[in-house]
């Protein structure tokens, strides 16, 4: 069991050059993270293309249950994990946040270890017999968000290895103590050479996405950066996952209870306080319950306490960083400035330490305001009204990111032919944003491809190979 002052000491820099970490809940120092760089990166792969050898020769029982008690040795430092991480990324301990994620490290790796992947027989007629098989890929190369930083290393991790792949890992600059402290933890399981964490800045990520040795790329951010690694990625031909950018479209109609789904509304949007991928991020209503919810979704916001992240009592924290808080005030100040009616917040306290912007909901916004039309990532949430299903559809996929959607209606066969019409790789009905480890999750359009989770996020860390018989 690690303590969060063991930690620290276990993966306190080694290298020549290392960085201050700051609280962005209070600009104090939170640790201090390595400086890798191109070198650093290309023994990593060399350690890891040296282990896949023994790993990949292993069953698939064998390695899920090496996984496994990689998985018992996280929830023995689970607290110690969920304090470094709250003091990092900002995010509170409690409520969808902190403990919430490191716990959901945990069930991610237990549930990849436990899915069955058996050849699958195509064809077995009498005169032919044809099987598909997933072989490992070899080395896997991953970059991943200053967001969800343990959780999606976990997404990327747990499937790579439980196939038979060992994995670099590049963290976001912005978080790596987070990652480097879970693959510290993992480690003390896990055979030599198999998990490396290499915490440097854009030129070891150019690096990893061209990298020879390295077999597939995992991304989860930008599309902007995603696009980059798709070009620095094609002269070796590497499979790709890209989960990109998204701005996701909620539409309620008008035979929802807005009280009754005022919560999830309020969660959907604004779960790691609207820093989340696949969170709500444009709400469409219907002109009839329109003030309903609009007063609903306010009287919700107003009773979540944000603060500092060790303060047991709060569940929203800051941005994370100057950079996306700048992004957010700048976009919900063109709301204002449009004459959008502000319900709550929009309106930061210049003297407060920390990058803490309000939680803010704007009401009686045009669709083609910055506010609905980019995605602000924090804690802000548009809410757009509507009078006819066919024209919000056309609003709703009128972007060129397709992550996530959603569909709030009393009447779940009426919500399910509205969600047939919307293009998004998952669409949730009276819910928003909530993946699960057996659903399997990936965008559309802009917001990338491949699929993660389940069996089909197995195979997608693997190479099919066809035997014909």
């Amino acid at each position: 069991m690690e303590t969060l002052e063991t930690l620290l000491e276990a993966i306190a820099p080694t290298t020549a050059t290392s960085r201050e970490i700051l609280n962005p809940a209070t600009g104090e120092i939170v640790g201090h993270a390595p400086v890798h760089g191109v070198a650093d990166l290309d023994a990593a792969v060399a350690a890891a293309t040296q282990a896949q050898v023994a790993w990949g020769s292993k069953s698939h029982a064998e390695r899920s249950e090496i996984l496994v008690r990689a998985a018992d040795a996280i929830d023995a430092s689970a607290e110690a994990l969920a304090q470094l991480l709250t003091r990092e990324q900002g995010k509170p301990l409690n409520g969808p946040n902190a403990r919430f994620e490191v716990g959901g490290c945990s069930a991610w790796l237990r549930t990849a270890a436990a899915l069955e992947l058996e050849p699958e027989v195509v064809v077995d007629d009498g005169e032919n017999h044809a099987e598909v098989h997933y072989r490992p890929i070899g080395v896997v190369g991953a970059i991943g968000p200053w967001n969800w930083p343990m959780m999606i290393s976990i997404w990327q991790i747990a499937p790579s290895l439980r196939m038979g792949n060992t994995i670099v890992v590049k963290p976001s600059e912005y978080t790596p103590l987070s990652v480097l402290a879970l693959a510290a933890v993992m480690n003390q399981v896990l055979p030599a050479g198999l998990l490396q964490v290499v915490a440097g800045d854009r030129e070891v990520g150019a690096r990893l996405s061209s990298h020879p040795a390295i077999g597939k790329v995992m991304f989860t951010g930008s599309t902007a950066t995603g696009k980059a690694i798709i070009r620095s990625s094609a002269d070796t031909v590497k499979r790709l996952t890209l989960e990109l950018g998204g701005n996701d479209a909620g539409i309620v109609l008008p035979d929802a209870d807005p009280k009754a789904i005022a919560g999830d509304l309020f969660w959907g949007a604004f779960i790691n306080t609207g820093q989340t991928c696949a969170a709500l991020k444009r709400l469409y209503v219907h002109e009839d319950i329109y003030e309903d919810v609009c007063h609903e979704l306010t009287l919700v916001a107003k009773a979540m306490p944000m603060g500092v992240g060790t303060d047991e009592a709060n569940v929203l924290g800051p941005v994370q960083n100057k950079a996306q808080f700048d992004i957010v005030a700048n976009l919900v100040q063109a709301a204002k400035d449009s004459g959008a009616r502000v319900l709550l917040g929009g309106d930061p306290d210049p003297e407060q330490k920390g990058y803490f912007y309000p939680t803010t909901l704007i009401a009686d916004i045009d669709n083609d305001n910055p506010l609905v039309a980019e995605e602000q990532f924090g804690p802000a949430l548009p809410i757009i009204k509507y009078t006819d299903l066919d024209e919000v559809l056309t609003q709703a996929n009128g972007l060129e990111v397709g992550l996530g959607s959603s569909v709030w209606s009393s009447d779940k066969a009426k919500a399910r032919e509205v969600a047939a019409r919307l293009e998004a790789g998952t669409v949730w009905i009276n819910k928003h944003g909530g993946v699960h480890p057996l659903i399997p999750f990936g965008g559309i359009k802009q917001s990338g491809y491949g699929l993660e989770f389940g069996v089909a996020g197995l195979k997608a860390l693997g190479v099919p190979q066809v035997i014909s018989a």
